[in-house]
């Protein structure tokens, strides 16, 4: 996003650092536009998302080998693409984006005898939509950019956070 960065922590469904988090956007130029900024709003959502996967990876010692991505975002093919780029590994759009709702369905479909238990019955009633491939010059640019920039840009705006909420009170401890 030519140097454009987002810290998505604006609500608490993505606040993994403390109260005191806020949303920033920094690299900031002329040439950035709204297509810009919407862009790094989709890669900080991204960035995030792939702090919580390497967490995941590391307190478990397990490998996480597949990424489907599933909800709104998964119906935009550029939101794909990125997660793809982002993580490094393909990404895959199930059939349906209302994950939610073929989760309640599966309950059901168990719970009814359907189907003897939720493997089997995820098996049967789930299937894989379209595929994006990591493109490789894309993965080394994101790569750097969430090693260099991005999982440094909380610990060195925290300060500026805190004194945000000592001076406002937002949000209040």
């Amino acid at each position: 996003c030519m140097g454009l960065m987002m810290q998505p922590y604006w609500s608490p469904g993505v606040r993994h650092p403390g109260l005191e988090g806020k949303g920033a956007l920094i690299g900031f130029g002329d040439v950035h536009t709204r297509a810009h900024v919407y862009r790094a709003i989709l890669e900080g959502l991204a960035y995030e998302l792939k702090l919580g996967f390497d967490t995941i990876e590391k307190r478990t010692g397990k490998t996480i080998k597949h990424l489907r991505v599933s909800g709104g975002g998964s119906q935009s093919d550029s939101a794909m693409q990125l997660t793809a780029d982002i993580f490094g590994m393909p990404a895959y759009r199930p059939h349906t984006y209302e994950a939610s709702g073929l989760g309640a369905a599966i309950n059901c479909a168990v719970g009814l005898g359907v189907y003897p238990n939720h493997a089997v019955a995820s098996e049967a009633m789930t299937h894989l939509g379209d595929e994006f491939i990591p493109i490789e010059a894309n993965i080394q640019l994101y790569k750097r950019l969430y090693n260099e920039v991005y999982l440094k840009m909380y610990e060195r705006l925290k300060p500026l956070y805190q004194s945000i909420q000592d001076i406002t009170g937002y949000p209040a401890r």
